[in-house]
């Protein structure tokens, strides 16, 4: 089957371009190095801070909250590559101060990193 083609052979034409909120955004990958952030315009004028690169956790540990440093990324379940470029993403299982935890939102999204202390 020709992709985009009639029975015919002649093509189909698309009726218009893309609009600006269909366009397809870069991608955002946060790494483990200094904390870096960006602040982009979305939708209604509204502002959405991102995370680029991050060295710090918000840890949650028996309830409480608690700050602590990331030391190395252990495991991506999304992607094996991910934990040897040091990449955060949800899911993904690090090294911190204060023991192993696992990532617990979408880092990329928002502007920070939250984990859960991971019993072992």
């Amino acid at each position: 089957m020709n992709k985009g083609r009639k029975i015919t052979g002649g093509k189909y034409h698309a009726n218009r371009k893309k609009k600006f909120y269909e366009k397809q955004g870069q991608e955002r990958e946060v790494t483990l190095k200094e904390t870096k952030r960006k602040s982009l315009r979305v939708q209604g004028g509204n502002k959405k801070t991102i995370l680029l690169n991050a060295n710090e956790v918000n840890l949650v540990i028996n309830g409480k909250a608690k700050k602590a440093k990331i030391k190395n990324v252990i495991e991506t379940p999304q992607n094996i590559f991910h934990a040897r470029q040091n990449r955060l993403a949800k899911g993904t299982i690090i090294e911190t101060s204060e023991g192993k935890a696992k990532i617990t939102n979408r880092p990329s999204q928002e502007g920070c990193v939250n984990a859960v202390l991971i019993k072992e």
